[in-house]
């Protein structure tokens, strides 16, 4: 038995925990650049307690509320140079995946005068600025990994970047700052978290460690499924989900995702879906083609989530989402060819094709 096991974030988690541990921030410095989306620091109020704290602090602020839904390369650029002119010393990211991940990408790109397509390369001559980040969905746990999804569009796709250097170096996660969250962006986040879990588990650089994450995380989905299904949004719930989230991420620190992230990129660049939404409605089929290689795993899976096979998962599914998606003859080879080709398709348990991808997209969305 061979593996490491490193998270670089000090995680620090429960209600009103920015207030109780302030003092974290003071220790990155005197210029904070915040970053964040039009809505949703504001609307989860998680922006404006940054803000007092930081002015009881003395600590000087920048707010770039600019970050788009799925970021692109231009967009953390313009951050990213803000930041830069700013002489920012660290970097608070507040809000879901997209603002903590375009975070990760301001904090390399705010010291290195690199262009923003170089951030794939994965290696800077200069440590990224610290991190903080204030998550406002539970979803992605991009709060505790390294990783910085952004959208290509000379590729017409996403791709990720980070290492050791782009952990957070503090996340601060209260559930409170989830309550303004819809329901259907509450269910999309959670799935998106699921998908983590279970791409982590039935994946070939899971470990011992990681697989004891992932089953806790789909069994808090379990957990939480009653309530979901039936609306029932309580802050007790929430506590739950922001903590499967987290839990998620730091599967996915060390696994990294798979073949159904990468086709679910497609669904989102082209189609308009949400992340999450694009990644359950293809796990089922992904379990389902797990079940000859790796039986056993799937089989565990769906004794967390409480449910007999991958039928009912399905009909899980539907009825939190109730999305319909066609794809034309071209769209869906199209996809396939990319999905194949991206990183984490090769971290499946099988070795994926583009057949085996075409497979699951129609299998998922066409019957």
């Amino acid at each position: 038995m061979e593996f490491r096991f490193f998270i670089g974030t000090k995680a620090i988690f429960g209600r009103g925990c920015l207030a109780e541990n302030a003092g974290e921030l003071k220790s990155f410095g005197d210029k904070a650049f915040i970053v964040t989306g039009k809505t949703s620091g504001k609307k989860s109020g998680a922006l404006d307690e940054v803000i007092g704290v930081l002015k009881a602090l003395n600590i000087s602020y920048c707010v770039y509320d600019g970050i788009e839904n799925n970021p692109s390369l231009e967009n953390v650029s313009d951050a990213g140079e803000k930041a830069f002119q700013f002489g920012a010393d660290f970097v608070i990211g507040i809000g879901g995946g997209s603002p903590l991940d375009a975070a990760k990408a301001v904090a390399v790109l705010a010291v290195n005068p690199i262009p923003p397509v170089d951030l794939f390369k994965n290696t800077f001559e200069k440590k990224p600025l610290p991190i903080a980040a204030i998550p406002t969905t539970a979803g992605t746990g991009s709060e505790i990994t390294p990783y910085s999804v952004l959208t290509r569009k000379d590729l017409g796709t996403k791709m990720s970047f980070g290492n050791a250097n782009t952990f957070p170096k503090l996340a601060l996660l209260d559930p409170r700052y989830t309550e303004s969250l819809p329901y259907n962006v509450t269910v999309d986040t959670a799935v998106d978290a699921l998908s983590h879990a279970v791409e982590g588990y039935l994946n070939r650089r899971s470990t011992p460690v990681t697989d004891v994450l992932a089953l806790e995380a789909i069994s808090i989905f379990g957990d939480c499924l009653s309530d979901l299904l039936g609306k029932n949004l309580t802050l007790k719930l929430r506590d739950k989900l922001l903590y499967m989230a987290m839990v998620a991420g730091m599967v996915i620190s060390h696994t990294g995702t798979t073949v159904v992230h990468s086709m679910g990129y497609s669904l989102t660049y082209y189609k308009g879906l949400p992340h999450g939404r694009a990644n359950g409605l293809l796990m089922a089929e992904y379990l389902k083609f797990n079940l000859a290689g790796a039986g056993d795993r799937v089989k565990k899976v769906y004794e967390r989530l409480k449910i007999s096979d991958a039928d009912e998962f399905k009909g899980i599914i539907d009825r939190l989402m109730g999305t319909r998606v066609e794809l034309t003859e071209e769209e869906l080879n199209s996809f396939a060819s990319q999905a194949a080709k991206q990183k984490n398709a090769s971290y499946c348990l099988w070795n994926v094709t583009e057949e085996d991808v075409v497979k699951l997209y129609k299998s998922s969305l066409m019957e």
